[in-house]
């Protein structure tokens, strides 16, 4: 009985812990937001993770690129938003940064923004004993992502892509 208990304890604790970090995500994107309205900067994506600490990470971009100066104007401003609002009641460390050129496409819009390029693709699930497969990224709907692997056209299910990185070749 004890084990089932710690264990429904546990669940509900991870479930917990997963609304607020999409409440903390969700705060810190419109917050963000709002300080880069006007200007040529895009919040990519906000993600705030428990690593050994936990983790506060603001992605920009903007054409050529962000600089340190707009990662630091951001960064700024950003924690005198948090320090007066002080909706995070662990520790963290606040990271504002660019998505690098090796990005993950996580967005509807990236998938528009990148379609035609090379990316890479890791599945949850292996189809044809292979988890990971690099193609070209041809359109999206819903629920699927169409590929050109190998020549080939495949449609995965969005739910069975763990991720999608932009591909470099080295």
């Amino acid at each position: 009985m004890f084990v089932i208990k710690r264990y429904i304890q546990d669940v509900v604790i991870k479930e917990a812990m997963a609304m607020k970090r999409e409440a903390v995500e969700e705060f810190v994107s419109s917050v963000v937001e709002g300080i880069i309205a006007g200007t040529e900067m895009e919040l990519v994506d906000v993600d705030y993770v428990r690593e050994r600490d936990w983790y506060l990470r603001v992605y920009l971009d903007k054409p050529g690129g962000v600089d340190l100066d707009d990662c630091q104007l951001v960064s700024e401003k950003l924690s005198a938003v948090l320090d007066e609002k002080d909706p995070i009641t662990e520790n963290y460390l606040l990271e504002v940064s660019s998505p690098g050129l090796d990005r993950v496409l996580k967005k509807d819009k990236d998938l528009v923004r990148y379609n035609g390029r090379d990316v890479d693709i890791q599945l949850f699930k292996p189809i044809n004993g292979s988890k990971q497969f690099t193609g070209v990224l041809e359109g999206f709907t819903d629920t699927t992502i169409d590929f050109t692997i190998n020549g080939e056209s495949m449609t995965f299910e969005r739910s069975a892509i763990a991720q999608i990185r932009l591909h470099l070749d080295f």
